[in-house]
């Protein structure tokens, strides 16, 4: 097999502000005894790009296996720095691209700054990749670039790289620490009864769920409705004493207004996407991300750190707003994390399976995507998790989600989703349940985060290993359940 990447310029474009020549050029390799041309940078990525059904859907995957692999050869021999000059998405036109090129640290570049994406694969596989380097690599990568690099690894490659990221965030307890599994609580209600809702979570407390963040889907983006969640899950942390914080999902401006009526928040929530089109599909922008932002800041309400903000994504956001540009939406998806590394928040998560098999269309798709997202989310510093789910429609079931639960624990995910009987009532998907996390922290010895777990034990809800206690059922957490009241 001969191999051989041509390069045909086409034009020339300088950036504003900034000496950035770009040159656009499409890209040929030889494999076997046929050529596969590619019109450009953006589609050498698209062509790359494991099957996923909505690149199907869009129109820019890679027709024939073969295909795909030449793409992967050309993408191989392709410089890193190739993807600070030929931008997927122009500068003047998307406030992401303006974000990820100015944000760019090219000091901290500059030790992988010589590499081709193939060579980077390698070297993140090899022992100088340390947990030390790659925190100080990560500002210096754009999205592109591991987008890039993650197209051309295994899985296992994914999972070997991702368990040596360290990211650790905190608030009221602190997340991403080595060696522990954190956990979102999702109690959410189909009417968001505050009997429900204190049931689901007392039930997951029980369980030592809870630590990473008690978060609820609010069923309607109603403000008063919100405010009265945020006050009963404060009622409720402080009643019980417990170290962490609670999140009711709204939109960042109803989560500002409730700021301004004095409600007790703790993060401030958004979803967010990869291009300025496909944020603005979701009412906002970078300006009202960092406002919010600077609302939560100012409550000062965190004890041991002030990350404040919790942000979901997932692939197939852009393409779902007609909103990607024609760039495949496993790179939109990781264009979203330089939104997300701009807020500096506590919690990042991909809801991996949520949008529907039209993106992501069986379990091989679902599993692929979740440590993608993992693997390019920690390399980028982000302190991310997963909700391990899928829609009832898609060609995946809950063994298929215990399979990439345990690929994720391995992987070292700072945090996992967890929901009532992994079933959300409200949002009608199949997730994580309770006992999924419990069985996790069990297997690979992965205890919650530090706070959490101090006062799990002042609770006699573990038992000398530290594994959740049978007897946990008569400790004074339980005791005390049997005077609370959700509504008082």
């Amino acid at each position: 097999m001969v191999r051989s990447v041509g390069l045909a310029k086409k034009s020339a474009w300088t950036k504003p502000r900034q000496a950035y020549p770009l040159t656009m050029s499409s890209y040929s390799v030889l494999l076997g005894n046929e050529r596969h041309v590619f019109a450009d940078l953006k589609a050498v990525m698209a062509a790359a790009s494991p099957l996923k059904s909505g690149d199907c859907l869009a129109g820019i995957a890679a027709e024939t296996n073969e295909r795909r692999v030449a793409a992967r050869f050309c993408l191989a021999d392709i410089p890193l720095k190739t993807f600070l000059e030929d931008l997927l998405i122009p500068y003047e036109a998307d406030e992401v691209t303006r974000l990820i090129v100015d944000g760019h640290d090219r000091q901290a570049f500059a030790p992988v700054s010589h590499m081709t994406v193939g060579q980077f694969r390698d070297w993140l596989l090899s022992y100088e990749a340390t947990s030390e380097a790659l925190t100080a690599l990560a500002p210096g990568l754009t999205p592109e670039m591991v987008a890039a690099v993650s197209k051309i690894m295994r899985n296992q490659d994914l999972i070997a790289v991702a368990a040596k990221c360290r990211v650790v965030t905190a608030f009221r307890s602190t997340v991403g620490l080595p060696g522990r599994l954190s956990s979102r609580l999702q109690p959410n209600h189909p009417t968001d009864d505050p009997e429900g809702v204190a049931g689901s979570t007392l039930d997951g407390l029980l369980y030592g769920i809870g630590d990473a963040v008690i978060g609820i889907n609010p069923a309607t983006d109603n403000l008063d409705a919100c405010i009265r969640l945020m006050h009963l899950f404060d009622r409720l942390r402080e009643r019980f004493e417990i170290p962490t914080q609670s999140c009711v999902l709204t939109h960042v401006t109803t989560s500002i207004q409730a700021i301004e009526k004095g409600a007790p928040l703790d993060l401030v929530f958004q979803s967010v996407a990869g291009t300025e089109a496909a944020n603005k599909g979701f009412g906002i922008d970078l300006s009202v991300l960092r406002e919010g932002r600077e609302a939560a800041l100012s409550l000062k309400r965190g004890t041991v750190g002030d990350n404040v903000m919790y942000l979901e994504t997932g692939q197939g956001s852009a393409l779902s707003a007609d909103a990607h540009h024609g760039v495949d939406q496993q790179t939109c998806e990781v264009r979203a994390y330089a939104v997300a590394r701009e807020l500096k928040p506590l919690l990042v998560n991909t809801v991996v399976g949520f949008i529907g098999p039209e993106y992501l269309y069986d379990a091989k798709q679902i599993i692929r995507a979740g440590l993608e997202d993992h693997f390019c989310g920690k390399l980028l510093g982000l302190p991310m998790g997963v909700d391990v789910c899928y829609t009832n429609h898609a060609e995946a079931d809950q063994d298929d989600m215990d399979n990439l639960m345990v690929l994720l624990a391995a992987a070292g995910v700072n945090f996992l989703i967890a929901v009532p009987g992994a079933d959300d009532v409200m949002l009608n998907y199949q997730s994580l349940a309770y006992h999924d996390i419990v069985s996790l922290r069990h297997m690979f010895k992965k205890p919650p985060a530090p706070e959490f777990e101090g006062w799990l034990k002042r609770m006699e809800m573990l038992d000398g290993q530290g594994r959740l206690a049978p007897s946990a059922a008569a400790g004074p957490f339980s005791r005390n359940l049997l005077s609370y009241k959700a509504s008082a």
